[in-house]
């Protein structure tokens, strides 16, 4: 994915190195860090000094005022109150054996970290470990970081980071705004990185052959390769690795102490909604930054030089379309990686997170998988239910319902959405004016040519 434009004028800090997902970008930060950085604090941002609104901010408020108490589990801490009071799902667990968080010490190939996640939060969880890591999405800020410590307290306290986590989690590999990643590395007998020989930043339109590397994977995927599940030997040559030997397993025994975590699984369909997951949100927060940025900046030259206060430039206007039309294309799942063959996961994930919805009258859903061709039914993403995207500043927000408007209907025949076949489109049209209610409004109340 192409590294977005720097758009303001920005003050580079240095910071404390904590990592977040598996494989995240320690071997990015010279090159991210050599460039300018956003200064989250500027007007109208305001990342560390305004509250924030979302998930595990409420849950704590709730804490503080005694409805909620946390249960703490002799074996997993805090770990399974914090899944129940986030209604994270066990059956999202994903493993990872990289040392690639900054618990590092205690995670190898035979005690890997656990990840859960549902739409707004990511919970990292290591064997004996001195924390829960918790990442939260706020619909307008984009990701804030927790750690939450396993010691037994009388009032656990969920602490924000203020600022270690956004040495990896504020570069251009999270769009350049506090974010989310997955990581793919080469990975020695210990956990250890082989971050020389490459590592690779995978989303939906990644090759299956780049993916999970230092990761377990359970599930089936018949023909198709990839980097999970096998280490690399051979230190002169950690690029090779044994590939058929990671292939197809459906059981963990003997590679891990399985029994230590809550499911014996680290689901193949799990990590790959997740792959689409993260980038998703990191776009949503970039439109949400970018439109914030110009209006302010418009707001600010249209006083100094006494213009219409809706007066906006062409390079406004510019910036604007750019990013939504960014989002716009990996909602629809543009340049996503086909499959090769079919997948099928092994926890039960792919069952339960359809099931989540919404529906429309024909019992369709964006939730729904494929996972013979491509990941979902439907390729439009189901966050465009979130708060995150119903919270975007409505100048591009109506653009992108502009935009979706056009290439669902058909008039936009562009190469960009060649992918969408006329019954996908039709499809997703429909289901859209079925459970998006206020994408439905905005639709009929445009002219008859939107």
């Amino acid at each position: 994915m192409n590294t977005p434009n720097r758009i303001w004028l920005l003050i580079p800090s240095g910071r404390v190195i904590t990592l977040f997902l598996a494989g995240l970008c320690l071997a990015s930060l010279v090159a991210d860090r050599a460039e300018a950085q956003i200064d989250l604090d500027r007007a109208p941002i305001h990342y560390s000094s305004t509250p924030t609104n979302d998930p595990v901010a409420k849950l704590q408020q709730r804490m503080d005022a005694g409805e909620i108490q946390l249960e703490f589990d002799e074996r997993h801490g805090y770990l399974l109150a914090v899944l129940k009071e986030l209604d994270i799902s066990h059956r999202s667990q994903m493993l990872v054996f990289s040392k690639t968080s900054f618990q590092l010490r205690r995670i190898s190939p035979r005690a890997p970290r656990a990840v859960y996640y549902n739409d707004n939060n990511y919970i990292g969880w290591v064997q004996n470990g001195d924390v829960v890591e918790i990442s939260s999405v706020d619909p307008e800020k984009g990701a804030i970081f927790y750690t939450l410590s396993q010691q037994e307290a009388e009032e656990p306290k969920f602490i924000r980071d203020r600022g270690n986590c956004l040495t990896c989690h504020d570069s251009s590999r999270t769009q350049g705004v506090p974010g989310h990643l997955v990581r793919s590395v080469y990975t020695a007998p210990s956990g250890q990185p082989h971050f020389g020989a490459g590592t690779f930043n995978t989303d939906q339109t990644s090759p299956f052959k780049e993916r999970w590397g230092g990761w377990y994977v359970t599930g089936t995927h018949g023909k198709q390769r990839h980097m999970g599940n096998v280490v690399s030997k051979d230190e002169d040559h950690p690029e090779e690795l044994d590939v058929e030997a990671g292939a197809n397993l459906v059981d963990l025994q003997g590679r891990a102490r399985i029994g230590a975590y809550l499911t014996k699984h680290s689901d193949i369909v799990a990590l790959m909604t997740l792959e689409h997951q993260t980038t998703m949100h990191n776009l949503i927060t970039r439109a949400n930054y970018e439109t914030r940025v110009v209006q302010h900046d418009s707001a600010v030259m249209n006083r100094a030089l006494q213009r219409p206060a809706d007066h906006e430039s062409e390079t406004s206007r510019r910036r604007v379309k750019k990013v939504g039309e960014k989002l716009l294309e990996y909602m629809l799942f543009h340049n996503e990686a086909a499959l090769e063959a079919p997948i099928a996961g092994t926890s039960g994930f792919a069952e339960e997170f359809a099931a989540l919805g919404p529906q429309d009258s024909q019992g369709r859903s964006l939730r729904q998988f494929d996972l013979t061709r491509r990941l979902f039914k439907y390729p439009c993403s189901y966050l465009i239910y979130s708060e995150s995207f119903d919270a975007l500043p409505e100048r591009v927000r109506h653009q992108v319902y502009r935009r979706l408007h056009e290439v669902l209907t058909g008039q936009d025949q562009s190469e960009t959405f060649a992918h969408l076949s006329a019954e996908d489109r039709q499809a997703i049209l429909e289901i859209l004016r079925d459970t998006k209610p206020a994408l439905a409004q905005f639709w009929d109340a445009q002219p008859a040519s939107l």
